[in-house]
């Protein structure tokens, strides 16, 4: 896209919210799943995935965009900045457990609606995978404590 405007005259504005206003701003949601929140069927595995991204706040958004600030404002389907929730086919939590998903006996995915438009991907799926697999570790040593 960028090379396209280049040859119009046009640039691109990735920032969360280059118009100050009453709006959401443009994010860049992620969607992530591993083998175990697709075959396992718990509603306590989604919890303690969602309970350790709850931990890492700073974390993640030290990686989800300049001036998401601005977009995270806790209004327009968005959670504050610095707060956490998560919540079944809620638009407005910093992850949400998709409908499908609690159809399927909670199996599926999740959806991290946090990150920025402007965000690095790469990053993003880092911080998520190193924060899934720390829950997952966690549950596997309770398994094995029990």
């Amino acid at each position: 896209m960028s090379r396209i405007g280049e040859e119009y005259g046009v640039s691109l504005d990735l920032r969360p919210k280059p118009v100050k206003g009453d709006w959401n701003g443009t994010g860049m949601h992620a969607n992530f799943s591993n083998e175990l929140m697709r075959t396992y069927g718990k509603r306590e595995v989604f919890a303690n995935i969602c309970n350790e991204f709850g931990k890492n706040i700073k974390k993640h958004m030290d990686v989800y965009g300049e001036g998401n600030r601005e977009r995270l404002t806790g209004a327009h389907e968005t959670q504050s900045y610095d707060q956490f929730s998560y919540g079944e086919s809620d638009r407005g939590a910093s992850i949400r457990i998709p409908i499908s998903c609690v159809n399927r006996g909670f199996k599926g995915r999740l959806e991290d609606r946090r990150p920025a438009s402007n965000a690095d991907p790469y990053k993003v799926a880092s911080v998520i995978i190193d924060t899934t697999k720390i829950a997952c570790k966690k549950m596997e040593e309770a398994v094995v404590v029990e």
